[in-house]
């Protein structure tokens, strides 16, 4: 089937829900209004449906291949992005005086929705270039910014995340790739790096490696790890490609999923490089890069989940079996049946949350860098810290609960490849583990986030929740406002244990235990709460007479649907918060083996 771009569901979680005329109100995006947000959305979803969604299943066939070290894409993708370069969509948020548009982060978020879902390998590659854009503008010399930034926003060249060694993973502490200084201020680099999505391919003439790497004289562990950049080409001072850097792919990993997207074993042999900000603080300066890229890949999730969804919602239109409870009819469609019904509805409400949850993530990111006030920015910097893990995370889960759930619609045909809906659900399963697994993001939540301004982040969230639930009778009588109710209750005493027990060092194991069932019980909260406020937009525009009854009326029944199947399930992730440490040292590995 094709893909079909959510326009509507997109602009109207923007505006509705994530409140992007917040961010047009700063001043800071004198381009940006509601015209061209709508004129963005349409332009990224007739490419993401024209151009990359015809070149999925390609990608998943045939894959990328690397020999004699170079990598070729996947069949149609090196076109596929020039195409994409020269539309412009790789400098939507970058800054004017570097050839960017300058516009909200929100809104490249929602346009890269419909670049993720209709080719999530493709969309690795620019995504990675967003992040590089970003670390360079904050931690880049004027000449680095000279020679690669505006290459980079134009999408001339491409930027690679290079961090991954075979013994350090997310223990990033325990890489040992090198970089030697050199009399003219260069360094040479040396070691092998894993994973490195991208890190090679023909789609461009160069690629800009951001690699982190220890000094002669580095401390061990974190404190000892610098961020280099290295060419795949020396540039000349004129700004033209030179010779080939000493580095090169050694093969391409043969993946679950994501096979359109080549990544990479690295192997730097005394590759030419140049340091980025300041020694003994790279890992500080990726994280510039790492936390663009977990907000973008919250975004995959979303992106992956809603192209399952509509996979399986048009199979289930088509598919004929058995009879319809409602309308009594032999044969008839299997959307007719109840359970598939349910199915469908929670998958369309579960994305809608998550969608809700990443655009507004953007639109705290855009605040809290443009808000009048330093006491807003403040405050929007906090909603955005602590937003981030759960983008990332929740919505993660939920494209890889959707697309599993896509499989299921399909019976046993989702089983086979030739339906296609086995893909999503293999290309969804790299995003838990991306950018830190979600175990880590759940860690972080609880470790740094939750604590970092005393809670006054989380306790303005859970505000804004009661806030919502005092509108809901307005629309909702009974269950609908009573688990809502409940939800913000489980989420406020969960909250409330945790910064209790975080002021006690002897419950460390008990507050790491609960990261995991805290992080997803906020997630769904906040998830419920966003549809919530939806709901009660649509209600107004109703009132008002405008817009699409239809359409709008199924934003309040998604509200309920949600309300009765994530929220009437809170009390088992309140119960999971609770667990203590002391029960999983019980379970020690002779229990775990026996």
């Amino acid at each position: 089937m094709t893909y079909r771009a959510p326009i509507r569901d997109l602009a109207f979680t923007l505006q509705a829900v994530a409140g992007i005329d917040q961010v047009a109100a700063t001043g800071a995006f004198p381009d940006y209004d509601a015209d061209l947000m709508g004129a963005v959305l349409e332009a990224a979803g007739q490419f993401s449906e024209g151009v990359l969604a015809p070149l999925n299943r390609i990608g998943d066939q045939k894959g990328s291949t690397c020999k004699d070290g170079n990598v070729t894409a996947a069949p149609g993708f090196a076109d596929a992005y020039r195409q994409f370069a020269a539309g412009g969509w790789t400098g939507l948020t970058a800054q004017a005086h570097s050839g960017g548009q300058q516009l909200p982060k929100a809104l490249e978020l929602a346009a890269y929705e419909t670049v993720h879902a209709a080719n999530m390998a493709f969309g690795l590659c620019p995504m990675l270039s967003l992040a590089s854009i970003e670390a360079l503008e904050a931690q880049g010399t004027e000449a680095q910014k000279a020679t690669y930034l505006s290459r980079l926003v134009s999408g001339e060249w491409t930027g690679a995340m290079v961090l991954t060694e075979p013994q350090a993973g997310s223990d990033l502490g325990a890489l040992t790739a090198t970089a030697v200084p050199q009399a003219d201020g260069t360094y040479r680099l040396s070691g092998q790096k894993i994973f490195i999505t991208w890190g090679d391919h023909d789609a461009t003439d160069n690629i800009v490696h951001l690699v982190l790497a220890r000094l002669p004289d580095a401390p061990a562990g974190p404190k000892g790890i610098s961020l280099f950049l290295a060419s795949k080409y020396l540039v000349n001072p004129d700004g033209s490609l030179g010779a080939r850097n000493s580095f090169h792919p050694v093969s391409v990993e043969h993946k679950l999923g994501i096979h359109g997207s080549p990544t990479c074993v690295m192997a730097y042999e005394d590759a030419v490089a140049e340091l980025v900000g300041t020694p003994n603080e790279g890992l500080a300066h990726m994280f510039i890069m790492m936390n663009a890229a977990r907000l973008a890949v919250g975004v995959e999730g979303v992106g992956i989940a809603e192209r399952a969804y509509q996979h399986a919602l048009e199979y289930a239109r088509e598919r004929k079996q058995g009879r319809s409870v409602w309308t009594g009819a032999a044969n008839s469609p299997i959307v007719d049946h109840p359970d598939v019904r349910r199915t469908l509805s929670v998958m369309k409400a579960r994305i809608a949350a998550a969608r809700a949850i990443c655009l507004s993530t953007g639109v705290a990111a855009d605040l809290a860098r443009h808000a009048a006030t330093e006491d807003e920015r403040r405050q929007w910097k906090g909603r955005e810290d602590l937003f981030t893990p759960i983008a990332k995370a929740w919505s993660t889960d939920v494209g890889c609960e959707v697309a599993s759930q896509g499989v299921q619609v399909h019976g046993g045909m989702g089983f086979i490849e030739e339906t296609g809906a086995a893909q999503y659900y293999r290309d969804a399963r790299i995003t838990p583990i991306y950018e830190g697994t979600n175990g880590i993001q759940a860690m972080d939540l609880v470790g740094r986030k939750l604590s970092q301004d005393g809670g006054q982040s989380a306790r303005d969230l859970i505000a804004d929740f009661k806030t919502t639930l005092a509108q809901l009778p307005k629309l909702y009588t009974g269950k609908p406002v009573e688990r809502f109710a409940n939800a913000v209750e489980a989420v406020e005493d969960a909250t409330l244990w945790l910064l209790d027990a975080k002021s006690d060092k002897d419950r460390a194991a008990d507050v790491l235990a609960a990261a995991d069932a805290y992080l997803k019980l906020l997630g769904d909260v906040t998830g419920g709460w966003m549809l919530a406020k939806g709901a009660l937009w649509a209600r107004a525009e109703l009132d008002a007479g405008r817009g699409d009854p239809v359409w709008l009326e199924g934003k309040i029944a998604l509200y309920e649907v949600y309300a009765a199947n994530v929220l009437g399930h809170v009390s088992s992730r309140l119960a999971a918060v609770g667990q203590g440490g002391a029960l999983l040292e019980r379970m020690s590995v002779d229990v775990l083996a026996g």
